[in-house]
């Protein structure tokens, strides 16, 4: 495994591997709680670190329940946290040369947090250096110019091979290939740095080798070793014998971090006792330590070095670089130039919520943990000390707790419906000037307790809806709200059960449990149902439920869907019913009276009455209101004794229906007249419905077009024949129409005395009784026209109706195929009695 120590500070060593398995040692160290590991870089993913559990002392149950895991660390992600086997792996490769550079010794940390209750523990890993670097030079090729006139051990500075391996993998020596001209000699800088000189041991002759090729090997200290080669141009120049010399072995400067391109840090100088050309001095950066060298820049003829690029204070706290002075006869020195770091504050705090629990219930106690956070501020000394706040008016505190952590507490009770969430501001201030801070935002959700029942927008509902609906149709919506919050207030909407006529309301309408949408089950008649009344419960989905209720009217609204009804007089199939108007007649004369009723109510059972059609249109007129038919000038002698009125009964609907009814009236002052006028009466209506029928067939042979008038017109009559055989196949509840007492005040009309009429209707209106009172004389002649009926018949039925207690009772029972009243009665023996 490696090395672990416990204790305060000892060390101890445990177990050494060879350097043919991993050439480093691995360590690991408990510091009153602190664990160190110590591991190679360049390590496979899933390596083991070490066992967490084993040198925290903690057991797998507990890592598991407490969901361990790691918190922080900028490089947490290269390790990875096996709670099931309790221990650290390696999560990805790890390259300490840019995990660290060349800071020595290279390592990074992270925190592990338990929860339940909460627990941190901080993990350092050390990451120790293999060679998997070779040394580079920073160009392919070295080129120098030296005199011919060069002395012997002079030298010539070349330039430092990099190798970004630290210790002993670092660079240890450099060797240059054989010759005779020149030796080479290895110095170092007092930070460690080595770099190659070349000491002239041969004087050169140009004319024998104007030009040398050499090799400089740069080697380091791993095993195996690495190298890296650099070729060395040498052109041989004619007499330059004195080389530059600084005036300063070593500069010091200092800048700011931050500070901008072009910024002036300090200038080198070199002097050159040679004149002319040879003279002639240029600066240049020998390689700097690390990668660095990009953030400066040197005058070549000035020796100025200013600011390339941005400086961080946190990445680079000084800088070393070597500076050469070359003339052109190739001759060079060296200096080196320090550059310290200023830091400045320029980094915010970095705050880090470990654990947060966004929602709370709301009966919690003060001082319940709500959030734990880490801030860190890569800054220094005062720059990066931190302190942290919230707002004065949230119910909240912070308490410290590790370093650089903190928890957020609550510090009154709270009340979900005074204020059901909170936006809790957490501000992290550092200490520098002028201070910088960050802040971060964490909303806390309250959870409700069931404690609020539904409330209804409207303390009553009313709605309206028009009769002959189609099934499905929505009405209209309840609504209700809960001031609770989530499911303690998901409303559903209910219909408390409840009759109407017999039946449960659920058959007549129903309810979204979701929306509170109302919807007709069926399609409501007017003329059985005119009101709905029933309750709809609101409950919420809480543990236990609350609930409250309200009352709905849906009022049903009428529509003109049945025509007028003609009760008198009454159509029969059989005989022809007339009524005698004595020649005699003054105008104004009453005839007789049009009763009509109609199942609707409002408007669409308001009344008129027009005379359609006419035998003598200047004779009769009909009462728009009531129905009367009288006489409007004198009857004559001249005036036709069949008088036949077709009247139409119109109601007020939109669109209006309207039922027809004929009226036959007989101008005569005696029975014998009358019957001798009708006799053939139907015999004539037969005829000309024969001669019309022969018209209509002839026509429909010539002329394809008519016989799609015959289908319309059929359609029509099975339309209306449909319309009023409604009423009589319907349970509609009974409505009895009783026709108003009739006298004539003149004394010499058809009604000479008081008539009474007795309707009974059943609920089922196919069988109905009707009564009429009798009276002491007949002004109503019923004319069968398929007997042979002589005046005797007719007097022996006045006789009977004469009769002061013998009244005519009809009863009516056609069947269940009973047309409608406006159409034919099939029975022949329908009888309407005066006197």
């Amino acid at each position: 495994m490696g090395i672990r120590q416990h204790g305060w500070g000892k060390w101890l060593l445990c177990e050494t591997l060879t350097w043919q398995l991993f050439n480093l040692v691995f360590m690991v160290c408990t510091i009153n709680g602190q664990i160190r590991y110590s591991i190679p870089e360049e390590m496979k993913k899933g390596s083991l670190i070490g066992n967490i559990a084993q040198d925290l002392g903690l057991d797998l149950k507990r890592l598991r329940s407490g969901r361990a895991r790691i918190v922080t660390g900028e490089n947490h992600h290269y390790t990875e946290l096996k709670t099931d086997k309790g221990i650290l792996v390696v999560n990805e490769r790890i390259d300490r040369e840019e995990l660290c550079g060349d800071v020595t010794p290279c390592s990074f940390s992270f925190e592990i947090i338990l929860e339940n209750p909460i627990e941190l523990h901080r993990v350092t890993v050390e990451i120790l250096d293999v060679n998997d670097h070779s040394p580079t030079f920073k160009s392919n090729v070295i080129n120098l110019e030296i005199s011919e006139s060069a002395t012997i051990l002079s030298h010539f500075d070349l330039e430092s091979a990099y190798d970004p391996d630290s210790g002993i993998h670092g660079l240890k020596n450099y060797v240059l290939t054989p010759n005779d001209n020149f030796v080479l000699k290895q110095q170092s800088n007092a930070d460690g740095i080595q770099f190659a000189v070349m000491i002239l041991q041969k004087p050169l002759d140009r004319e024998m080798h104007p030009h040398l090729t050499l090799k400089l090997i740069a080697v380091d200290g791993g095993t195996p070793q690495r190298s890296g080669t650099v070729n060395i141009e040498i052109a041989v120049l004619d007499v330059n014998d004195n080389p530059p010399v600084f005036n300063q072995s070593i500069y010091s400067a200092a800048v700011t971090e931050n500070a901008p391109v072009g910024t002036y840090i300090t200038t080198v100088n070199a002097s050159d006792a040679d004149s002319g050309s040879n003279g002639l001095i240029t600066y240049m950066f020998s390689n700097v330590k690390g990668k660095s060298g990009g953030h400066f820049e040197i005058d070549s003829l000035s020796g100025k070095i200013t600011v390339a690029d941005v400086i961080d204070f946190e990445k680079d706290k000084k800088y070393e670089i070597r500076v050469i002075a070359k003339d052109q006869g190739g001759l060079s020195d060296a200096t080196k130039v320090v550059i310290d770091v200023a830091d400045v504050n320029d980094n915010s705090p970095v705050i880090n919520i470990m654990s947060f629990a966004s929602l709370i219930s709301e009966d919690v106690p003060p001082g319940t943990t709500i959030a734990v956070f880490n801030v860190k501020d890569a800054d220094s000394e005062r720059n990066g000390q931190i302190t942290c706040s919230l707002d004065y008016f949230l119910p909240f505190k912070i308490q410290s707790s590790l370093t650089n952590y903190y928890n957020l507490l609550s510090d009154v009770p709270f009340d979900r419906e005074t204020t059901p969430e909170y936006n809790i501001t957490i501000t992290a201030t550092d200490l520098g000037s002028p201070p910088l801070s960050t802040k971060t935002t964490l909303l806390l959700k309250i959870s409700d307790v069931n404690d609020n029942s539904p409330l209804f927008t409207e303390q009553k509902y009313s709605a309206f809806i028009i009769e002959n609906n189609v099934p499905g149709k929505t009405i209209f919506s309840v609504s209700a709200r809960d001031s609770d919050w989530h499911q303690n207030a998901r409303i559903s909407y209910f219909l408390e059960d409840s009759q109407v006529s017999g039946s449960p309301i659920s058959s007549y309408v129903s309810i979204n449990t979701e929306t509170g949408v109302l919807h007709a089950v069926r399609s409501f008649d007017y003329e059985q149902i005119k009101l709905l009344e029933f309750t709809v419960k609101a409950q919420d989905g809480g543990s236990p439920p609350l609930s409250s209720n309200v009352t709905v009217k849906i009022v049903i609204q009428d529509q003109n869907d049945n025509p007028p009804q003609v009760l008198y007089p009454v159509q029969t199939g059989g005989s022809v019913v007339a009524e005698m108007v004595p020649r005699a007649a003054d105008v104004g004369y009453l005839v007789t009276k049009v009763v009509a009723v109609d199942v609707d109510s409002g408007q669409n059972a308001w009344l008129s009455y027009k005379l359609q059609k006419a035998t003598d249109r200047a004779l009769f007129e009909v009462g728009l209101q009531d129905g009367e038919i009288r006489t409007i000038r004198q009857v004559n002698d001249k005036d036709a004794v069949k008088q036949r009125l077709t009247v139409i009964v119109e109601d007020n609907g939109q669109p209006s229906r309207s039922a027809a009814v004929i009226v036959n009236v007989a101008v005569a002052d005696s029975f014998p007249e009358v019957l001798s006028e009708f006799t053939d009466f139907t015999h004539d209506k037969e005829y000309n419905d024969n001669l019309t029928f022969y018209l209509v067939l002839a026509l429909a042979v010539v002329s394809f077009l008519f016989i799609t008038c015959v289908v319309v017109i059929i359609s029509v009559k099975i339309y209306r024949w449909r319309q009023s055989r409604t009423l009589y196949h319907s349970n509609l509840p009974v409505i009895p129409y009783y026709p108003p007492r009739y006298s004539d005040t003149l004394g010499t009309g058809t009604l000479q005395h008081v008539y009474n009429y007795e309707v009974c209707r059943t609920t089922d209106s196919r069988k109905s009784d009707c009564k009429f009172g009798g009276a002491g004389s007949q002004n109503v002649l019923i004319m069968d026209p398929s007997s042979t009926g002589t005046m005797q018949r007719i007097q022996s039925e006045k006789s009977i109706l004469d009769e002061p207690d013998s009244p005519l009772e009809v009863r009516i029972d056609p069947g269940p195929e009973r047309q409608p009243p406006s159409g034919p009665v099939p029975s022949p023996d329908w009888w309407i009695s005066g006197g």
